[in-house]
């Protein structure tokens, strides 16, 4: 199969009509389609690391959910000069490695493929709850079985690999009822307030997000903590949040690869901590 073929057999599963090429980032960032694919890897994003164990492995297309080139269009006019672009550019360009992305349709098909990935990882479909009308296409809720805001870090921090994770509110608090907002969703997808609507309306005690701004969710779970109301707050990051979406591709995908091997590769979280 071509990496048109893919493609085209990846959009059509998602159920979408195609997206005009200016109105997506969803497009080959590096490579031809017309590459016979031998292997491939997906991932969260295409990090040189991840590059480099696709090449060790004998992948020739890497399907990434996030940039390669560091902006969300993914534009090169800007890196001409730049010497960490032109280096990864040749690692990629020796090798013959195509790079997809695959985010736009991932998320707006007939089911959110981060999503599905999230609830297949910690099997947390059972405990999905009605979202508010008004929220049917931003995050999803969870009832799960009651614990602590500190035993929930805790099993994330061992099923996500992760050291730290940040937290607004009592450690000791109780959870029953949980939102998720992956990625840039707790950020609010351009309506800041949209978060904090949800953690109200939907009465939840926990909010477990992706990217944070300091200034929306995170300062009202700590006014509401700081009154005595059970809210609380966890940070996964972008990475760590959605990373679970892209391991679990493959296994979508099996139909549509007709037999070529689909190997998952975790990005890993960009941070270290000292």
């Amino acid at each position: 199969m071509t990496v048109q073929e893919i493609i085209d057999g990846m959009i059509k599963k998602t159920g979408l009509k195609t997206i005009e090429a200016d109105k997506t980032c969803d497009q080959l960032i590096t490579g031809s389609y017309h590459t016979e694919v031998t292997k491939i890897v997906t991932s969260f994003m295409a990090t040189v690391e991840v590059i480099q164990k696709a090449i060790d492995i004998g992948a020739n297309l890497i399907i990434t959910h996030e940039p390669t080139w560091f902006t969300g269009r993914d534009t090169t006019d800007w890196l001409q000069n730049d010497p960490v672009y032109l280096e990864k550019k040749e690692l990629i360009e020796k090798h013959n490695i195509a790079i997809w992305r695959f985010h736009d349709y991932m998320h707006m098909g007939k089911e959110d493929g981060i999503y599905r990935g999230y609830e297949l990882e910690f099997d947390w479909a059972k405990y999905k709850i009605h979202n508010p009308d008004a929220f049917s296409h931003f995050g999803a809720c969870y009832q799960i079985p009651k614990t602590t805001l500190k035993e929930l870090c805790g099993y994330f921090k061992d099923k996500l690999n992760m050291e730290i994770i940040q937290i607004v509110g009592n450690p000791q608090m109780s959870v029953e009822r949980a939102g998720v907002l992956v990625g840039g969703g707790s950020l609010g997808l351009g309506i800041e307030e949209l978060p904090m609507k949800l953690m109200n309306e939907n009465q939840l005690d926990l909010l477990i997000c992706g990217d944070i701004t300091e200034w929306t969710i995170s300062a009202y779970v700590r006014d509401a903590a700081a009154m005595g109301m059970n809210k609380g707050m966890l940070v996964l990051g972008h990475e760590r949040s959605e990373e679970m979406g892209m391991k679990h591709l493959g296994s979508w995908m099996k139909d549509v690869v007709k037999g070529i091997d689909v190997i998952f590769i975790d990005a890993g979280e960009p941070f270290k901590y000292l």
